[in-house]
């Protein structure tokens, strides 16, 4: 076998193996930074009252969970529309004050029964405005009845309601709430209120927000792409002298009008527009748990997003639609944008390897030819469809604006 093909495979699997081993190592890790969450449960007995977060940035709502590690089934109470914990203020001196309401923003669903060795959720969402709209330190406690003769056992926990950062505050205003609100404008316009339709509707737009960029930058990478023999040149020419071939490559690129970083201003852009819409479906697909981030005419709307589209709950990740879907398309992209370089490569009339051959920069397009879209696909596994959605749709105008922008070096 040739030594080029064994060393080929040898990348490949010297890839993948170590995306496993960071992959099982990150699992190690949050085993051991949040034990409470990620850790084993074997050494834990009773009953455990722990906050999901003990730090709860303002806008989000407070979430508990009940280990019963107990002899038997834990039974509660269904006290709806009241909340199933008492909820006390913590003071400043330390003192308790009790809270106590029957308002809710979203329906009550009573927890009533714990099964042995199981972990529940205790949802505190409904009393988010009502209960926790100040910030500061709360504490909760959950009283467990016990067998006749024996005292009830009470489990307490705390956590902290803080206000979001500027950087937090900043995001929100120009993108959360933005998105948010032009998801919820569209959805009106829409007899089922669809969410799927809604963010198909956005990522357009964005994408066509950015088109002119996008080109801007495809075109600055062609005149790069186009400068590489030259830039070659400069680089053989003063190879043993890095500070002037730095200058005359920042001359040469002076004198085109080139900057490389422009190829980067769209994808700088893409991230917080992916990060955005992720936020946006986390924290604003229940409307009424976002007043925080609705605009004034849409803050007593009384209907909410439909949130099926294709069979598919947006607000959950698919495991079987979009996650190979992502991997064909982001596979395609790649695929393209190595073909077109290539190509501008040989029309350049830079020599290539010897067949069956590959150089260091080919296997490296190699594995992110293959890598990143498994990555990606591993990653769509984790979101909800609806953030897939949106990367599907802009993978796919990606895809079709190279084709436009360079279909002639296709030819």
């Amino acid at each position: 076998m040739p030594s080029s093909k064994v060393d080929t495979r040898f990348k490949f699997a010297q890839f993948f193996l170590i995306f496993a081993l960071v992959y099982v190592g990150s699992k190690v890790v949050l085993s051991i930074i949040f034990p409470s969450q990620f850790g084993p449960e074997s050494q834990v007995t009773g009953a455990v009252l722990k906050p999901v977060d003990a730090s709860v940035k303002g806008g989000h709502h407070p979430e508990l969970t009940l280990l019963n590690k107990t002899e038997g089934d834990i039974v509660l109470p269904d006290r709806c529309p009241m909340p199933p914990v008492d909820v006390f203020r913590v003071s400043e001196s330390g003192k308790l004050e009790p809270l106590s309401t029957d308002e809710t923003v979203v329906p009550c669903v009573p927890l009533t029964e714990i099964k042995k060795d199981d972990r529940a959720k205790i949802d505190l969402s409904p009393w988010k405005y009502s209960l926790f709209d100040a910030y500061g330190e709360y504490e909760v406690r959950l009283q467990l009845a016990k067998p006749e003769g024996q005292e009830p056992e009470t489990l307490t926990a705390r956590f902290t309601m803080y206000e979001p950062g500027a950087i937090t505050k900043i995001f929100r205003t120009f993108i959360t709430k933005p998105f948010l609100n032009f998801l919820i404008l569209t959805a009106s316009l829409l007899s089922d209120h669809n969410l799927g339709i809604a963010i198909i509707v956005l990522t357009i737009l964005v994408k066509l927000a950015l088109f002119f960029p996008t080109q801007h930058a495809m075109e600055g990478q062609k005149k790069l792409q186009n400068l590489q023999p030259k830039l070659d040149e400069i680089k053989k020419k003063h190879k043993s002298n890095p500070e002037q071939m730095n200058k005359e490559i920042m001359k040469l690129w002076k004198e085109h009008k080139v900057n490389p970083m422009q190829s980067c201003l769209p994808m700088l852009i893409q991230f917080p527009v992916l990060i955005g819409l992720f936020f946006v479906i986390r924290d604003g697909s229940i409307l009424e748990l976002s007043r925080h981030l609705l605009y004034e005419p849409y803050r007593h709307i009384a209907w909410g997003f439909g949130t099926n589209f294709l069979g598919l709950n947006l607000l959950e990740p698919s495991k079987y639609i979009f996650p190979p879907m992502l991997v064909v398309l982001q596979f395609v992209q790649m695929k393209l944008t190595f073909a077109i370089a290539k190509k501008k490569t040989a029309n350049n009339g830079k020599k290539e390897e010897k067949k069956g051959e590959l150089s260091q920069q080919e296997m490296q397009q190699r594995m992110m030819l293959y890598g990143l879209p498994v990555m990606i696909g591993v990653f769509a596994f984790q979101f909800p469809a609806a953030v897939a959605l949106y990367w599907a749709i802009s993978t796919l105008f990606a895809i079709v604006q190279q084709l436009v922008v360079n279909r002639k070096d296709l030819k």
